[in-house]
Order: C-alpha cells, then sequence, then structure tokens
C-alpha cells in the first residue's frame, strides 16, 4: 500500500506541476547553450586568461539574472541546480516528488542545452571540450574545497537575501553577481560549477568523468551545510519560500500562492 500511494503522489505531482518542471529544464537548457556560446566566441575575441574570466563572468552572470526574470524563472523558481533543489527540500520548502522531477529536469535540460549547442555551433563546441568544469593545477582536493566554499558562500547569501523584504526583489541580481565574481576569481581553482547537472551535461559529451565526484558531493555539502546553518540561526519559519523571486503574477507551487487570490503575494 505505501509504495502505491508513493506512486499515486509521483503521478499527481507530474500531472500538476509538469509546466514548472519543463520550466526548469529549459533554464539550465539555456544557461548551458549560452555557455557553450561564451565559451566558443570569448577565445576568439578577448586576449588573455583573466580578461576572458571576466567578460564569461559578466555574459554567465547576465546570463543568470535574465532567466531568473524571465516568466518561465519566476513561476519555477529558477533552481537550475540539484544542489539548490536538495537544500530547500532539506529546508521544507519543496514536496519531494517536486525535488525529484526538478533534478531529473535539471540534468535533462542541462544535457539537451549542451547538445542544441554542439547542433548549433558544431566542432568549434568540441573544441573548447564542451565546456567541461576541471581542477585546476592545484589538485583534486583544492578544487573540492573551493566548489564546497562557493556553493556554501551562494546558498547562505542567497537564503538571506531571498528571506529580506527589504532586499529580496535583488535576489536574482545578487546571485548573479557571485556567479560573475566566482568565474572570475575561483574558475582556475575548480572550473566553477557549483552545479552537478551543469557539470554532468559537459561531461556526458565530453566524456570527462576523471574528477566528476567534486562536482556532485561539494556542492551538495557546501549547499546543504548553508541550509543547515540557516536553520541553526534563523528557523524555517523565517524562510518565505523555494523561490529565488517570487512575482504576483505567478502561480507558486512551492507556497501554494496562486495569482487568482487577488495578485498580491502571500
Amino acid at each position: 500500500m505505501p509504495r502505491l500511494l508513493s506512486g499515486v503522489k509521483a503521478i499527481e505531482a507530474l500531472r500538476a506541476h509538469w509546466p514548472e518542471y519543463l520550466m526548469e529544464a529549459a533554464a539550465l537548457g539555456t544557461f548551458m547553450l549560452s555557455a557553450c556560446v561564451f565559451g566558443v566566441l570569448l577565445p576568439e575575441l578577448i586576449d588573455g586568461d583573466f580578461a576572458r574570466r571576466v567578460a564569461g563572468g559578466l555574459a554567465m552572470g547576465l546570463t543568470a539574472i535574465a532567466i531568473m526574470h524571465s516568466p518561465w524563472g519566476k513561476r519555477s523558481g529558477a533552481h537550475m541546480n540539484p544542489a539548490v533543489t536538495l537544500s530547500f527540500w532539506r529546508l521544507g520548502k519543496i514536496a519531494g516528488w517536486d525535488a525529484v522531477y526538478y533534478v531529473v529536469a535539471q540534468i535533462a535540460g542541462g544535457a539537451g542545452g549542451v547538445a542544441l549547442a554542439g547542433l548549433l555551433i558544431g566542432q568549434p563546441v568540441a573544441a573548447v571540450n564542451y565546456v567541461t568544469t576541471v581542477p585546476g593545477p592545484q589538485g583534486s582536493w583544492v578544487a573540492f574545497v573551493a566548489e564546497f566554499a562557493i556553493s556554501c558562500v551562494m546558498l547562505s547569501t542567497v537564503l538571506r537575501v531571498a528571506n529580506s523584504r527589504r532586499w529580496t526583489r535583488f535576489t536574482p541580481w545578487v546571485a548573479g553577481c557571485l556567479v560573475a565574481v566566482f568565474i572570475t576569481f575561483e574558475s582556475p581553482l575548480s572550473g566553477m560549477s557549483m552545479n552537478p547537472a551543469r557539470t554532468f551535461a559537459s561531461a556526458a559529451p565530453a566524456m570527462q568523468w576523471d574528477h566528476y565526484w567534486i562536482y556532485v558531493c561539494a556542492p551538495l555539502m557546501g549547499m546543504l551545510a548553508a541550509a543547515q546553518l540557516f536553520l541553526t540561526i534563523r528557523g524555517v519559519r523565517k524562510l518565505a519560500c523555494a523561490k529565488l523571486l517570487h512575482a504576483a503574477e505567478q502561480r507558486c507551487i512551492h507556497c501554494g500562492y496562486e495569482p487568482a487570490n487577488g495578485g498580491s503575494e502571500p
């Protein structure tokens, strides 16, 4: 009986929330397509490794901000990252089956974005190794620590900003700025992923699995640590929702908000 009930809940979640799952897939797919495009263009346009990292950080930070502000990003919450989704699940702000479908959608969407880049751009994407994330010359453990640190900082900052009435509307900008800063300054250590689905999307066509464990374990551990820290300091009641940007015009499958209730946020 419990298995039957679980299966029924899985089907019910899929029927009710499939648009949000597809939006999550499209969000990370768009991010990865952008990463591939800029990964091909910037080495041709800009001399100097640091200058390219600055430009790449700006490009990907703005891409993330645009996705979070898009109608689909506002509706799904624009997690785009299994580590983010599982951290919100740990915080009790996303249902179990929604979390499962989000993770599946993120993995599929990221891989689809890289595949689309390969179709549209062709060999140049393969030439940049499908923008894979790999450890820098300092080695695997430095990359692991760096990934853990930036993941923890990212989610800790996002949770604090998103749950401040004064600053919540700036959450996408804060997250995008952190992406830009991390790409500029941290990427020589680990490639700057923070995201198991993002790394999988590039690793699959490149067949680059040697260090994949870093990009699964470190982001998950870092963001779950940030979630636990938030719970310890502020408590779950201080956490409004699992969305990074809660828009009055979009329904929310996480907190139950519907625009039909008058158009004001809960």
